[in-house]
Parts: structure tokens; sequence; C-alpha cells
């Protein structure tokens, strides 16, 4: 008797353990942004050549831009607090992994979208209900306030943040920031280092409501500061 309620009690354990793993099952979406992409901001190691930023992280995006490690060490830098060559940043305890859109191998296409003043943009994500969203966001010149609308299929909810200037550290256990890529340096028009590390590519959780299905994110800047928006990562509700 006493041996059939310990296998009664054990399976019905594992049961309720199998549910609760399927509940929090999620899976990592790299949304696609490329048809809002207006600026290279990054120089990029081409066919042995260096393709220079035309729209930086600073002054507007004329002042200095950020480059590849291997764009760095080409241009003579010692110990260079670069961008890695590879663009799949790895996930760490904070945030999953991330896929920024530079390439050492691609010299034509714009790899970031920016926003100097006042302006807004766009872009839908796969239909699905998200316990997470990050955004890659760096602000110079002072921080970027943004309004972010997340519109569900049943409604729309609005948020406000600050985007912290780059250059400005991140506290620990910040509820809605953390750091993308730390500590880097950036370079002006000839890719001369200008400051050697100390700015960094931040994320935003945008912490979207996991009981709605989200369909698209539209994000207003106000006048101040300089925006750079990098991408944008979801971890999905698996049923």
């Amino acid at each position: 008797m006493k041996t059939s309620l310990v296998l009664l009690i054990t399976a019905i354990f594992f049961i309720l353990l199998s549910a609760t793993t399927i509940q929090k099952k999620e899976k990592v979406i790299q949304i696609n942004i490329d048809h809002i992409l207006n600026a290279r901001s990054v120089t990029t190691l081409t066919n042995g050549k260096l393709v220079t930023w035309t729209m930086g992280i600073d002054g507007n995006g004329a002042a200095d831009g950020y480059l590849t490690q291997s764009s760095s060490l080409f241009k003579g830098d010692k110990n260079p607090h670069a961008l890695p060559d590879n663009p799949l940043i790895p996930a760490t305890n904070l945030h999953p992994e991330v896929l920024l859109n530079y390439n050492n191998n691609d010299s034509i296409s714009n790899q970031t979208v920016a926003v100097s003043g006042k302006g807004s943009f766009g872009f839908d994500v796969p239909s699905s209900r998200y316990s997470e969203i990050f955004l890659a966001l760096t602000s110079s010149e002072g921080a970027s306030q943004i309004k972010v609308e997340m519109h569900y299929t049943d409604g729309m909810e609005s948020k406000s943040f600050e985007v912290p200037d780059y250059y400005r550290d991140i506290q620990a256990n910040n509820p809605n920031y953390c750091y993308l890529v730390h500590d880097l340096a950036k370079w002006g028009k000839m890719n001369n280092m200008t400051e050697k590390n100390h700015h960094n590519i931040d994320l935003l959780n945008i912490h979207p409501n996991p009981n709605r299905i989200l369909t698209h994110i539209q994000i207003a800047k106000s006048e101040a500061g300089y925006l750079v928006f990098w991408a944008t990562i979801g971890v999905t509700v698996i049923e």
C-alpha cells in the first residue's frame, strides 16, 4: 500500500513538473528590421579594404562611428575595444543572443536606424505572445526620450523610456537595461580612434504583456539626443 502511494505521488510530481516546463518553454526570435535600416554606423574590413561608416554614433551621425575588430587592427590600433567581427553577440544571464546588422563581408547594406532630432520608426513582429522584447540602442549628446507603442491584436499599450547616453554606466539590477556590448572605443571620419573605451550598446527590455498577441512596435523619439537603433530580439511564449 505504501509503495503504491509513493509511486502515485511520484507520478503526480513528474506530471506537474512536465506541465510547468511546457508552460515556461520559450523561443528567441531575431526580428528582421532590414526594411527600416538607413545608416552605416560601423566601419568594416571588406575584401582587404576599409569601408568607412557613413552615419555614425555621435555628433548627429557626423562625428564618430564604431569599427569591427579586424578594421581596428588593420588601422594599427593596439588592444582595440572594437565590435567583434562576428555580429552574433552571445547570450548572457541578462539577455538572449542578439544578431546585429553589420558584416565584414558586406560593403553596401545599411546597418542601423539613425534618428537625429524628433522622429519615429516602426516594424512588424511575428504575431505571438512575448515574455520579453529587447531593443539594442545607443544615445549620444545626452539621453534620448522615447515612447514605445506595442500594438496587440486586441489594442495598444504605450510606455515611455529614457535611453541613457552611451557613455553612461548602467547600474546593476536595472529592471529595464543591460549592456549588449560594453566598453567600446569610437573612431572619427578617418577611422582614427578618438576615445579608446567606455562606450556601449545598451539593451532595453520593453516588457510586453505575455498574455496578449503582439504584432507591431512603433518608436517615437523627442527632439533631444541622437539615437541609433541596432536590432530587436523577441522571446516568445510557447504554449
